[in-house]
């Protein structure tokens, strides 16, 4: 018995980065409203965490990680917002 033929492979690209066009692309409310999504949900999960340790209760390791979270969405909102990305230039050059 002989192997069948291959099939053809496609070129066809499936994600954003294959082009090397930004995900949000130019559109310019479309980060802003997700940036500002993703900052809202982030004050939401720290106010939250906040609020166990005004009440008084100590400050567990679930209350630290729920911080590190609200932080790290705080985070992605802002670089969503400002897109750094390709926005670096070079000051010196390199030898």
């Amino acid at each position: 018995m002989s192997n069948p033929q291959p099939l053809p492979e496609k070129s066809i690209p499936v994600t954003s980065q294959a082009t090397g066009k930004p995900l949000l692309g130019d559109c310019w409310s479309c980060r802003v409203l997700s940036g500002g999504g993703l900052l809202a949900s982030g004050g939401y999960v720290g106010m939250q965490a906040q609020k166990v340790m005004r009440l008084g209760g100590p400050a567990s390791m679930g209350t630290v990680v729920q911080m590190m979270f609200a932080a790290g969405l705080a985070a992605w909102g802002l670089v969503v917002i400002f897109d750094p990305v390709g926005k670096k230039t070079r000051i010196f050059k390199t030898m």
